[in-house]
């Protein structure tokens, strides 16, 4: 609320944001809030790179709203990693079972952000022992804190798919990683807000987040 209420005293009168953490955070904002989605973008690329052999996971039960739409725009299976948290190690994670058919298959985990990247590399890891064919990462926010690099490079992930929203500096970028950019996505919305058009219509009216 702090955060948002400087924004406000600062001159802003509207924002603009992509794929937030917790949609909750909205609510702090007494301007106009336009909450885009990535989703558009990389369901595009996945379109574009993929087989029809295509299952899309959610990494936590938090994800599966997200990935069942993903699932649905892709015509594609849908999968759930069930997870705890380690309580004696932070930022360690154990995925403990799969709910749905990954034996063979293309697995895709999607999710708002990397992180540390424990979540996602603790669930393709239990994808790759149930025999999953190959594991890709999607996330919008390619935060990166330390360890996430060493453990994406040492994991069972074979691609990692993030967007421009952050910066990454070169040595957190690796070989296993592409950026997609989604300047189009905002650069469009803020044409929406200035023409007064719906910002809703750059997604077909509809909210993937």
């Amino acid at each position: 609320k702090l955060v948002a209420d400087m924004l406000s005293v600062a001159g802003a009168d509207r924002v603009i944001s992509v794929d937030l953490h917790s949609g909750q955070i909205q609510g702090f904002f007494d301007v106009p809030f336009d909450h885009l989605t990535a989703a558009p973008v990389m369901v595009d690329y996945l379109r574009d790179n993929c087989s029809d052999n295509l299952v899309i996971v959610a990494p936590d039960a938090g994800r599966v709203r997200v990935a069942e739409r993903f699932s649905q725009h892709l015509d594609a299976e849908l999968a759930l990693v069930h997870k705890r948290r380690l309580r004696d190690r932070a930022n360690e994670v154990e995925a403990r079972s799969v709910v749905g058919e990954v034996e063979g298959r293309h697995c895709v985990l999607v999710d708002d952000m990397i992180d540390t990247a424990g979540t996602v590399v603790a669930a393709a890891d239990l994808l790759a022992e149930r025999g999953a064919a190959e594991v890709w990462c999607m996330a919008t926010h390619p935060v990166l804190s330390d360890p996430a690099v060493d453990r994406l490079k040492n994991s069972s992930i074979s691609r990692v798919v993030v967007t421009d929203t952050l910066p990454i500096p070169s040595h957190h970028q690796f070989d296993k990683l592409e950026v997609l950019s989604v300047a189009k996505l905002i650069s469009d919305a803020i044409d929406a807000v200035f023409e007064d058009t719906s910002v809703s219509e750059i997604f077909g009216g509809e909210n993937l987040t």
